[in-house]
């Protein structure tokens, strides 16, 4: 009791501050999505963010120099995942937040059944730890907002994993859902596209997602994410069933803002 409240008012004390200058120029430079939200979720982004940076632990890994651009770019991601919900506390379980300059080798545990465990490595470029830290390729960020790579956003992907997290420990593709019409919407409708998804990419045929989520539902989730928010409208589209009851979890509507808008041209 006694954290929540000095918590709140810690909060109220960031809060009281006027949103950096610095910060306002990265968003409009390099977050295309920030000019499609109305101007209520804008303002509500901008204090998400300023308590996202805030109350994370930052650190530059293998050298790299971290910087208040590589904080605002990850936050404001990170942020417009919830920034049409409710609640405020979906990532303060998320302690720390590590930034490679580009791919990196990770373990790779794998269980085989039997009390087999077959140990590993693996080149990654992002990692979302269950209570733990959030890591990240800042390499791959910056080509996602330069859009050199449509439809990819590892932090989008790594915090779809956190959200999936907010159950327990099993990460398995369904995050805290608010009503059970859309658990049993989604129950349907999820699985349906994963499987679709993973008998397309082993016939070998061209698909909108990225193959990646055919491994397990928890990457369809996180991979879906991705392409919801970075190319709204083609999803709606190719996935409009899969895009509706992602719309109703994430409370927005990308597409929607996307046609409205004259400066979308993704």
């Amino acid at each position: 009791m006694i954290f929540s409240w000095l918590r709140v008012r810690r909060r109220r004390r960031l809060l009281e501050a006027v949103f950096p200058e610095e910060w306002e120029q990265i968003l409009q430079r390099r977050i295309w999505q920030v000019a499609l939200l109305p101007e209520a979720q804008q303002a509500r982004l901008r204090r998400l963010m300023q308590v996202f940076v805030a109350e994370k632990n930052w650190e530059g890994c293998n050298g790299l120099t971290l910087t208040v651009e590589m904080q605002v770019v990850i936050a404001a991601y990170a942020c417009l995942l919830v920034v049409g919900l409710n609640a405020d506390e979906h990532f303060d379980h998320v302690q720390s937040i590590l930034i490679y300059p580009a791919g990196y080798v990770g373990k790779n545990i794998q269980d085989l059944g039997g009390g087999l465990i077959l140990e590993g490595e693996q080149a990654r470029i992002g990692e979302a730890w269950y209570r733990g830290p959030v890591i990240l390729s800042w390499s791959d960020i910056h080509l996602t907002t330069q859009g050199q790579i449509p439809g990819r956003n590892v932090v989008f992907h790594e915090f779809a994993h956190q959200l999936d997290m907010l159950n327990g420990r099993s990460v398995d593709g369904t995050p805290p859902l608010p009503s059970a019409e859309l658990q049993d919407r989604w129950n349907l409708v999820l699985p349906d596209e994963f499987r679709e998804l993973s008998r397309n990419c082993h016939l070998g045929e061209q698909t909108f997602l990225d193959c990646y989520g055919a491994t397990s539902l928890a990457e369809f989730f996180a991979v879906a994410t991705e392409s919801f928010f970075e190319l709204p409208r083609q999803f709606r589209y190719f996935h409009s069933e899969l895009y509706s009851v992602l719309s109703r979890f994430y409370q927005q509507d990308p597409a929607r803002l996307a046609m409205q808008s004259t400066d979308y041209d993704s």
